[in-house]
């Protein structure tokens, strides 16, 4: 079976792309869910999966919105493997979601703010080059991640100040 290679993006179709997870994540964050959205883009940039956490609404531990992404890229792709796709998400993948993509092969993984806490492509460990992944993606992060930052952390703050 031959693979293509993710489509490129130049940082001015990647700021676009994360304007628009940026946008949905406020909506989601309305909603209760903590802000995170992805999108995963096939070989030809086109978009064929979304998502956004959905933990609290679904009472679903795997709720993330890579997760859900994947899900419903697989579905319309008939297929798991992701090899010539592009997830784009606006934290860095945790490290349940990170073995997901590695399980599914993701091409190239496009993420925002690192997660110093529970991050697994970087911000606490790297899957993505660890000795046991047997797939190795290209991964880039830090898109935007000073306003991404904030906006969770405000996210955080005010869910906070709500409970007191």
């Amino acid at each position: 079976m031959q693979f293509t290679k993710p489509v490129k993006l130049n940082d001015t179709q990647i700021h676009r792309w994360m304007m628009i997870l940026r946008k949905r994540a406020k909506i989601v964050g309305k909603e209760g869910e903590v802000p995170i959205t992805a999108i995963i883009l096939n070989e030809k940039g086109h978009c064929i999966g979304h998502g956004r956490n959905t933990r609290n609404k679904r009472f679903d531990p795997m709720g993330h919105a890579e997760l859900v992404a994947l899900r419903q890229a697989a579905w319309l792709k008939g297929d798991w493997r992701f090899n010539e796709c592009t997830l784009i998400v606006t934290l860095e993948p945790c490290q349940m979601c990170a073995g997901a993509l590695i399980q599914a092969r993701m091409g190239r993984v496009i993420f925002g703010a690192y997660d110093f806490k529970r991050g697994g492509l970087g911000g606490t460990l790297d899957l993505s080059t660890h000795k046991s992944a047997h797939h190795k993606m290209i991964v880039k992060g830090g898109v935007m991640k000073k306003e991404i930052k904030q906006e969770i952390e405000e996210w955080f703050s005010l869910r906070r100040l709500i409970k007191l």
